[in-house]
């Protein structure tokens, strides 16, 4: 299904670019519906401008923004999760989340996961398209997730070890993003993902491999 959007966003955001769009190419290759939506998004718009490709971004920030945490998120939320609305439901519900201001190639994405009933995946699409964007500026990303939120001291001296480790030398040298999460089922320790790798520290962890020790000594 994601193959629709890329013929309708390509004729209508890049028509008069095509020798320029045989040119542009995500700077990473992303997997599964939601990846492929925000590649062809990513394409489309940096196809047009760098301009464009940005005012996408902040199109995307603020969809990302109303979900989570706007006066409406419920609602919202609700009307992504819900694959029977009508036509003109999903008109109405997407003016509300994307804005009447919003740039042509982030109103075809829209639409086109509204028209392919895959709506559900907004939240999906917008983070790779945030992953897109950190690779284009040439942006190392370090999701480090807690059991709890971690303070200030601790948050500096762990973003500190890790620029000095082999993550920054696993990104080439280039500019590392660091991103917290909080996740109560690792029960505690941390969890560090970059660059497709992950180091898991924390304690649900260690509590797996002793069962398993366990088990095989039975």
């Amino acid at each position: 299904m994601a193959a629709r959007f890329v013929p309708r966003v390509f004729q209508q955001a890049t028509r008069g670019y095509a020798s320029q769009a045989a040119a542009v190419r995500p700077p990473i290759l992303l997997n599964g519906l939601p990846g492929k939506y925000a590649s062809s998004a990513y394409v489309a718009a940096l196809t047009k401008s760098d301009k464009t490709l940005q005012a996408v971004e902040r199109d995307l920030q603020a969809v990302a923004h109303a979900l989570s945490s706007g006066k409406d998120a419920q609602k919202l939320q609700t009307f992504i999760a819900n694959p029977t609305l009508s036509n003109k439901d999903k008109v109405s519900g997407l003016e509300q989340l994307i804005g009447s201001k919003s740039d042509e190639v982030t109103r075809n994405l829209f639409s086109v996961l509204a028209e392919n009933g895959r709506l559900q995946d907004s939240e999906r699409v917008v983070e790779e398209f945030a992953r897109l964007m950190a690779a284009h500026r040439g942006e190392v990303e370090v999701i480090i997730t807690s059991a709890t939120p971690l303070d200030k001291a601790h948050t500096q001296r762990l973003e500190s070890a890790l620029s000095e480790s082999a993550v920054a030398k696993e990104g080439g040298g280039q500019k590392i993003k660091f991103t917290h999460k909080v996740n109560p089922a690792i029960q505690g320790g941390l969890t560090v993902d970059f660059a497709g790798k992950s180091v898991d520290l924390s304690v649900a962890s260690k509590v797996r491999k002793l069962n398993q020790l366990l088990e095989e000594g039975i």
